[in-house]
């Protein structure tokens, strides 16, 4: 358990058409691959190249070919790079395609600006000594609409759409430094909010049939209750049996002044430091590296620095400590 399932998906063939389309070609044309022998250029498109995402080769070519586009061409300044990420937040492929009409690419010119289609990586749900025939993962489909048009994310679409159909190519992917504790007897807790709870759902299957004796704590958070709570039924099965000792969720638009995990954490901070520092307990955090993982990093160090009596240095090098010993381990993406 820890470990992650890559998925490799296929691109939306609506999507592929219309970009044919706008190309002025069919499809059938041939084109390179970028492994293996030439391809037809619908079938490089669903499966060999990531059409979504502009590359900065794609945006260079888009800007030197469309005189309509000075916006573009000044923004591509290596000074301008966080202006650039917000013209283009929103953006794919397609819109500077429809955007840029008297822009021409030969097939092939096409998916030279284009990269590779990569695999997604889902950290996995189960346990195999709870479900040794399969494997779960929790997909959080994304959908939204920008500039008029839906968007749609590339393998939550895939694998909501379209998996049932067509065979799914996964392959593992080991975690080395993301696996339960040694010893059964150590408590654990567990900072996983959204898709981040995966991985101790599959902990907390493992220490069930194993019969480990270790306390564990989770604290989870996503928006409202009613349907964001991932596995709630279970975990609240696991509160009652004991499995969990503790569950604290935050729920972020379910009230008018919004609660995460760390707010959870900061409410629980004297317990969390007895469960560390009497008990030896190991602190796990999986999710969105850009905002939770630094707030509940900050929040870890705050309690460890008021609960320990410590001073900032002297709680930062405590922290590092556990990381050191492999007491504070990170999925985070």
């Amino acid at each position: 358990v820890g470990d992650s399932l890559a998925v490799y998906p296929t691109n939306d063939p609506e999507l592929v058409d219309e970009i044919i389309r706008t190309l002025g070609a069919t499809g059938d044309e041939q084109v390179p691959r970028q492994k293996g022998e030439p391809t037809t250029l619908r079938e490089a498109l669903l499966r060999d190249y990531s059409v979504k995402q502009p590359t900065p080769k794609f945006l260079k070519a888009i800007a030197q070919r469309a005189s309509a586009a000075p916006t573009l061409g000044y923004l591509l300044a290596p000074d301008r790079k966080q202006d650039l990420e917000t013209y283009l937040w929103g953006m794919e492929v397609i819109d500077f395609l429809v955007e840029h009409p008297s822009v021409r690419f030969t097939p092939s010119e096409f998916v030279g600006l284009l990269t590779k289609l990569q695999p997604r990586l889902y950290s996995v749900a189960s346990s195999l000594r709870a479900y040794p025939d399969q494997v779960h993962f929790i997909v959080d489909v994304v959908i939204y609409e920008s500039n008029g048009r839906l968007r749609k994310g590339v393998c939550s679409s895939f694998l909501a759409e379209r998996a049932d159909d067509v065979p799914v190519p996964v392959f593992p992917s080991v975690a080395k430094h993301f696996h339960l504790p040694e010893d059964p007897n150590t408590p654990i807790i567990m900072v996983g909010p959204g898709t981040g709870v995966a991985p101790f759902r599959a902990y907390l299957q493992e220490r069930q049939v194993a019969g480990a004796k270790g306390k564990n704590w989770l604290f989870f958070g996503a928006q409202h209750e009613s349907c964001d709570f991932a596995y709630g039924d279970e975990f609240t099965a696991y509160l009652k049996q004991g499995l969990l000792a503790r569950l604290d969720c935050a729920w972020s638009r379910d009230q008018a002044q919004k609660v995460y995990v760390q707010h959870k954490m900061t409410e629980n901070a004297a317990e969390i430091w007895k469960w560390i520092d009497a008990e030896g307990a190991h602190f796990f955090v999986c999710g969105d590296a850009r905002r939770m993982a630094k707030d509940v990093d900050g929040t870890l160090r705050k309690i460890v620095q008021e609960q320990g009596g410590k001073t900032v240095e002297q709680a930062n090098e405590y922290v590092e400590k556990l990381k050191s010993d492999k007491r504070y381990k990170r999925d985070v993406y």
